[in-house]
């Protein structure tokens, strides 16, 4: 199979590190890729919502399989669009079409998606232009903390949570009135503040039949104590201890089979990953968020510890065979720890070199933000490698981990030493 990667991420690169083991492989391209990619396949440049631009490559190289890492093209319509081209309708796409990708595309979408189905979620109210009074009036209404959040897709940077009624109300008009995140903001979702602990769990469907895979814990802030601004995450350990069979079958009877069953009545033909962003809240789970692809860095602990052929599972989506096949799981515990840029998530340099990475032994090095320069890997993102060990526990993969990311260096590199803790 010839397959083309979309994406450029840490989490495009445990994707390609996985798929490169496939015996089902022949040529795996990456559009765009990083420095890390380069060793499971070729990166390509392409412009990932120019459709025609990625048709034309796939036609070009013979291309059976499209995986798409990153949420835009999603939720632009990427499968749309292959679909009702004759020469590319034969391409299967991993990923749902635009009207599946509205789970993550709109949050006014995915809360009534899931008022609908009796998906548990936090009580809230949507608001859109001209409506600000009502907005306050409604804030009025709840509890501090307040959790204001940008309908459309706003890279990771869409939600605020405030303690403060005047800074929300501040908040909202700044998204509502004077547009802080653009076209995302047109809508204001405001919510009640769930308080728990944070669980991402994942599925890969074919639209009827689901494989559920190991689930993680991720880290957002930039501050050792989870402190500071959120990022695009710190770091992410699998398995979580507090995810146990009693808790993971309320996940599945109440959010997982009801979002699958919702899906098929709504005429939604859903194939690919559904991240579930929930909430513990004494041992019940709620749902925050959908994200219709997989989450990074959770993939980076997540995708090491599946032990199947991911491509195999993959080609199961296409005649919806998914309920043929099982997922093997490793029992170790995932820990991954990302090293970012100086400065993130605000503003920050690029063009560091990085070295070390050689010396790095017993872990997995996934490259985020990295790119080739007159021959040598330096930093290009915020987040720039993320470092996965494999261990007994999440002491002794976190331990391993660490021990490598002091061997990579670059200038400015930061990373969290206190990830894990609230759990072990």
């Amino acid at each position: 199979m010839n397959v083309l990667l979309l994406g450029g991420g840490g989490r495009e690169h445990a994707l390609a590190w996985k798929i490169a083991q496939s015996p089902e492989l022949s040529k795996l391209y990456i559009a765009p890729g990083n420095a890390g990619t380069l060793e499971h396949g070729e990166n390509i440049a392409l412009d990932l919502n120019d459709f025609e631009q990625v048709g034309r490559f796939a036609l070009a190289n013979d291309i059976d399989m499209i995986v798409v890492g990153p949420e835009a093209p999603l939720v632009g319509g990427i499968r749309d669009y292959f679909e009702s081209q004759d020469q590319l309708s034969r391409v299967t796409v991993i990923g749902p079409g635009k009207q599946g990708a509205m789970l993550e595309g709109s949050k006014d979408f995915a809360k009534a998606f899931m008022k609908k189905h009796n998906i548990p979620t936090a009580a809230y109210q949507t608001f859109g232009k001209g409506e600000t009074e009502k907005g306050m009036a409604f804030l009025g209404t709840l509890e501090p903390p307040y959790v204001l959040k940008a309908d459309g897709l706003a890279a990771g940077k869409g939600v605020i949570i405030s303690e403060d009624p005047e800074h929300a109300k501040e908040t909202l008009v700044e998204m509502l009135d004077h547009g802080q995140f653009g076209e995302a903001s047109r809508k204001v979702v405001i919510e009640e503040f769930l308080k728990g602990i944070e669980v991402s769990v994942f599925v890969l469907t074919d639209g009827e039949y689901y494989l559920i895979l190991p689930e993680a814990k991720e880290y957002k802030r930039i501050g050792e104590g989870d402190t500071g601004p959120n990022t695009g995450g710190m770091g992410s350990v699998s398995p979580v201890p507090f995810a146990d069979k009693v808790f993971m079958q309320k996940v599945e009877e109440r959010i997982i089979k009801p979002t699958i069953e919702g899906l098929i009545r709504s005429d939604i033909r859903y194939q690919g990953f559904i991240f579930f962003g929930l909430m513990n809240v004494g041992g019940d789970p709620y749902v925050i968020e959908y994200n219709c692809r997989m989450g990074d860095p959770e993939a980076e602990a997540v995708i090491p510890r599946i032990k199947s052929d991911l491509l195999t599972l993959f080609k199961a989506l296409k005649d919806q065979s998914l309920d043929k096949h099982s997922l093997e799981i490793s029992s170790k515990t995932a820990a991954s720890v990302f090293l970012v840029s100086g400065g993130y998530p605000g503003s920050y340099e690029k063009g560091k070199i990085i070295t070390g990475t050689e010396r790095v032994t017993d872990s997995i090095i996934f490259h985020a933000g990295t790119q080739i320069k007159d021959g040598k890997i330096v930093t290009s993102g915020g987040r720039v490698i993320a470092v996965t060990s494999f261990g007994k526990n999440i002491r002794d993969a976190l331990s391993i981990s660490y021990r490598n990311a002091q061997q990579i260096d670059f200038e400015g590199k930061y990373y969290r030493s206190d990830l894990g803790k609230d759990l072990m």
